[in-house]
């Protein structure tokens, strides 16, 4: 006869593993000799290796008592049973795991490969990840709310990149960041944004998703904010003198 420690050693588990299959129904407890100690049997030795190599195996506690006292081939039936699921598990892990490193990836996840050529490629001319953040969240809302204009913007936008002035102007923009709203440099920042509109014909007032773009910005940056809204001035004192004429 054991007592509940060297019961336990035999199946290479804890006192309280014991104690727990004890609680859970699955190995029965014995009563208490004269001398107030439980003493188990071999056969609850068998019983406890059984155990434990079944949930071991990642056999659900709840399925063991019936897995114990099976038919062989009920026993393989439900052990068939059990390892499906176990792939099916294992799939849906697999799964999490190819999503944990797409979200890795970042902009990946969200963007098709065209964009994130773009993200890297302003990265490789020195503007900033706080910048790029912005451009990411630009791209999205363009994903979003106007699809059918991705393909015309990727194509702007590698131009832009092309372009030594429009490169400039991006470096300048994202510089200017942490400006002082009343920084004179500001001043000639606008004027030169404002001529590059000019020269491609943008409007800073458009509709639709860029005026998300822009309050996206705006919140980023008091000297951005003003940035935009001087530029968005000018192109309505444009458009009114056009239409005056």
């Amino acid at each position: 006869m054991l007592t509940i420690s060297q019961l336990a050693a035999t199946a290479g588990v804890t006192v309280r593993t014991v104690r727990h299959y004890h609680h859970v129904g699955l190995l029965p407890e014995p009563e208490r000799d004269a001398s107030g100690y439980r003493r188990y049997s071999a056969q609850a030795a068998v019983d406890l290796i059984r155990i434990r190599t079944l949930a071991d195996a990642g056999v659900p506690l709840a399925r063991i008592d019936a897995l114990l006292h099976a038919q062989p081939a009920e026993f393989a039936s439900a052990i068939a049973g059990i390892d499906a699921e176990l792939q099916r598990k294992i799939d849906q892990l697999s799964d999490y795991r190819r999503r944990i490193a797409e979200l890795a990836g970042g902009e990946r996840l969200f963007l098709p490969p065209e964009v994130v050529a773009i993200l890297d490629r302003m990265r490789e001319l020195g503007i900033s990840e706080r910048r790029i953040r912005l451009e990411r969240d630009a791209w999205i809302l363009m994903k979003a709310l106007d699809p059918g204009a991705m393909p015309q913007r990727i194509r702007e936008k590698n131009a832009g990149f092309d372009d030594p002035e429009t490169t400039r102007l991006y470096l300048a923009c994202d510089q200017s960041v942490d400006w002082d709203p009343q920084d004179p440099r500001l001043d000639r920042l606008i004027d030169d944004l404002d001529a590059w509109e000019v020269t491609h014909e943008r409007d800073s007032s458009r509709p639709g998703y860029l005026k998300l773009v822009s309050s996206r910005i705006s919140e980023a940056s008091p000297a951005w904010q003003r940035i935009l809204a001087a530029l968005a001035h000018r192109a309505e004192q444009r458009r009114t003198a056009g239409h005056g004429s």
